[in-house]
């Protein structure tokens, strides 16, 4: 007797689960960068997400006194807070659950003391192959900022950059706080000054091309602050109209766009105490128009500008929208985002990124994402199927591919990695 055929929804999980993922977005290093790559048990618990959930509970604890305490103190007070004294039902904290049953850990045992042993036991190289292996991620995209001193130091040493790991050449700094970027730059041997000047636009440029062809990387990217607006003549506009989007366009690279992020609404959390702030999505419509020779990729943070950013994304081939950004990364908005993205769309998007700061959080990220996804592509093409049109498995295997990454590699006009 013939076995039933597997449903839709069974084959859309299968390929799912077996097709390689490109992480277009992450704060990773590789392993050759020593401490910059943030891994375990410990840097898992005290991720800026979990942080913040803490001292919501934790309100006798100082901020100042607690980020004094020694990383695993830090991990130790997270751990009773949200695992043991509260049960761990955020995203970020049912994160850290997935991501050790996914590694073979007992998490029915709560023993924390077991899982920095496990941890302990693999080296920087060992650990990257687990949770690229667990997670199903091939490639990831990193954040590489030249105004970092702690990442310039490891380029200056010639550090090598395991090809599994790409780099994106990020410039908050040179919108954010100009003074600030002079500063840096100067430092680094490029003669700017605080006034803008075509002496100043020039060396700037140069700086791009210098990092350009250092990094090598995939696209330019800045997280724009919320005062951004454009066509201006205030100088953060001057700089991407002027200098960064005629380098993007030279060096035939895209330029990513995240916006909506308010810093430091509170100093007191450190890494934690950024906010949200409305998007102007005029800039972006104005800005994507007038560069038509250059690509980009635009996230946002706040969920009330999605839908207009996907229609903007109808008008303009030449801007991808992409991932659930930072507060958006939750089951509710992942799964509102990809319907609307597919619904105005089709696969012509990137649904997610991990944004991951910690190693291990791929394992997790992509786990909770692609059980939403194999649910949202299962009632699209059911419905696609309710009339009679039928999608075999290559064709699956194609539209998933694309969702996955090959959509992000066409759009850079490159080959797979």
């Amino acid at each position: 007797m013939n076995k039933p055929a597997p449903s839709l929804s069974a084959r859309i999980a299968w390929i799912i689960a077996q097709t390689p993922i490109t992480d277009i977005h992450t704060h990773l290093y590789p392993p050759t960068f020593g401490p910059l790559l943030l891994r375990g048990i410990d840097d898992l618990l005290t991720y800026h997400y979990l942080v913040a959930e803490m001292f919501r509970w934790r309100t006798d604890l100082d901020y100042a006194a607690f980020f004094t305490l020694p990383r695993a103190a830090q991990a130790d007070i997270v751990w009773h807070t949200l695992f043991l004294d509260h049960a761990p039902v955020s995203e970020s904290a049912r994160g850290v659950l997935t991501t050790l049953h996914a590694c073979g850990l007992d998490v029915a045992a709560r023993d924390l003391a077991a899982y920095r042993r496990f941890f302990a036991g693999l080296s920087a190289s060992e650990h990257v192959d687990l949770a690229m292996r667990l997670a199903k991620v091939t490639t990831v995209v990193l954040t590489n900022d030249p105004f970092d001193d702690n990442e310039r130091a490891c380029w200056d040493k010639g550090a090598a950059v395991d090809a599994r790991f790409r780099t994106a050449l990020r410039i908050d700094l040179l919108f954010a706080d100009w003074p600030a970027a002079v500063h840096k730059l100067r430092a680094m041997g490029f003669r700017v000054t605080r006034a803008w000047t075509p002496a100043t636009a020039r060396t700037l440029h140069r700086f791009l091309d210098h990092w350009i062809t250092r990094m090598q990387p995939l696209y330019l990217m800045a997280s724009l602050p919320p005062a951004f607006r454009a066509p201006s003549r205030a100088l953060p506009a001057r700089i991407l109209d002027e200098v960064v989007l005629p380098a993007a366009r030279a060096h035939q690279l895209p330029f990513a766009m995240m916006i909506g992020c308010n810093r430091q609404v509170n100093p007191d959390l450190r890494l934690a105490g950024d906010g949200i702030a409305p998007v102007d999505m005029a800039t972006i419509e104005q800005v994507v128009a007038k560069h038509r020779a250059v690509n980009f990729m635009v996230t946002l943070l706040t969920h009330e500008s999605q839908q207009a950013l996907c229609i903007l994304a109808r008008k303009f081939r030449n801007l991808l929208p992409f991932g659930c950004w930072w507060f958006l990364n939750s089951p509710l908005f992942i799964e509102e985002l990809t319907r609307m993205r597919l619904e105005w769309l089709g696969t012509s998007m990137i649904p997610q990124h991990s944004d991951a700061r910690v190693l291990d959080q791929i394992i997790y990220k992509w786990a909770h994402t692609k059980a939403i996804l194999a649910r949202v592509l299962a009632d699209k093409y059911g419905a696609i199927e309710q009339t009679g049109w039928r999608l075999g498995d290559d064709e699956l295997r194609r539209e998933i591919a694309g969702l996955l990454g090959d959509t992000f590699w066409r759009f850079l006009g490159r080959a797979d990695a």
